[in-house]
């Protein structure tokens, strides 16, 4: 692991593969730490080939903490969007993409394939329509457009993510992690107990810090309905997302193929909102072809 710092906030990062293939940036999802990406699927791109990049966003894990900022409650920021006005929150789903290109500056790399899921599609999403020259190709997995229109998360969906328990004891938070995990992920592809236990814990150890999650919440609230601006979307993009999805339903992976033109949309019958590992291979697969198409298009080596 390293740190550096990019628009003006401390960063952490790893980089695996050889430094001379051609770049993924992974961008994790909402509360969400680098190491939500599998390790399996890190090593599957690096062993097709490519130099894989994931990193903590600010506000969670070891990044840069908005520590005492806060942010507006969710009601009054959906109140404020549905009459038209911009909400004041403490940083934009655009700050966050200058984050990632600010990484991108700070270790070297001039043009990169952007993988983002959930929020970090969205995240994903603003670097390919704001900075285009830096996209080689985006894969958006499990995200969606802020399009109002379409259907919402599953209540209990919703409701395991945004509140957390009072107590900070580890075995109390190591189950409420547990049950985070069981409620959004994919039916078809339950963690087995003892693996997700350990991920949950190493987790928590790593970094546990609630109070970004309501500032990244306000974010993605603020953010709107991208549809107008992913429409200018130049980088070739293919999109990923679970049948089985109950914090993003599919309608929202299908909106993001619509919206951008030349999409090409992918689904996975039984995935929820995660990263199941019996899907990492296919999932591999897929990002790895659709990263080497782009680059023959691009002309990159």
């Amino acid at each position: 692991m390293a740190q550096i710092t990019a628009n003006g906030i401390a960063i952490e990062y790893e980089d695996h593969g050889d430094p001379a293939d051609p770049p993924i940036l992974l961008i994790m999802g909402l509360g969400a730490q680098l190491t939500l990406w599998p390790i399996e699927l890190v090593e599957a791109l690096a062993g097709r080939g490519f130099r894989v990049i994931r990193y903590d966003n600010r506000d969670i894990g070891l990044s840069h903490k908005f520590d005492g900022v806060k942010a507006p409650g969710i009601l009054p920021l959906m109140l404020l969007g549905r009459i038209g006005l911009a909400p004041r929150v403490p940083y934009t789903l655009n700050d966050m993409a200058a984050d990632a290109v600010g990484l991108l500056d700070a270790i070297g790399i001039e043009r990169a394939h952007i993988v983002g899921a959930s929020m970090g599609g969205m995240i994903a999403q603003h670097v390919a329509f704001t900075w285009p020259e830096r996209a080689i190709s985006l894969t958006s997995i499990m995200s969606t457009t802020g399009n109002r229109r379409l259907p919402p998360a599953r209540k209990e969906a919703l409701d395991v993510l945004t509140r957390r328990p009072d107590s900070t004891d580890e075995a109390v938070l190591v189950a409420h992690g547990m049950k985070i995990a069981r409620t959004i992920g994919s039916p078809a592809y339950p963690a087995e107990e003892e693996r997700l236990r350990a991920n949950v814990t190493a987790g928590i150890r790593r970094s546990y810090y609630p109070a970004g999650l309501q500032r990244q919440i306000a974010a993605i609230i603020a953010d709107g309905d991208r549809r107008k601006r992913l429409r200018g979307v130049e980088a070739p993009t293919l999109v990923l997302h679970g049948e089985a999805d109950p914090l993003v339903p599919l309608a929202g992976g299908e909106d993001t193929a619509a919206a951008i033109r030349g999409a090409r949309l992918r689904t996975f019958p039984g995935m929820g909102h995660d990263l199941p590992l019996e899907l990492v291979e296919p999932m591999a697969e897929e990002i790895a072809q659709h990263a080497r198409a782009a680059g023959r298009a691009g002309g990159e080596a």
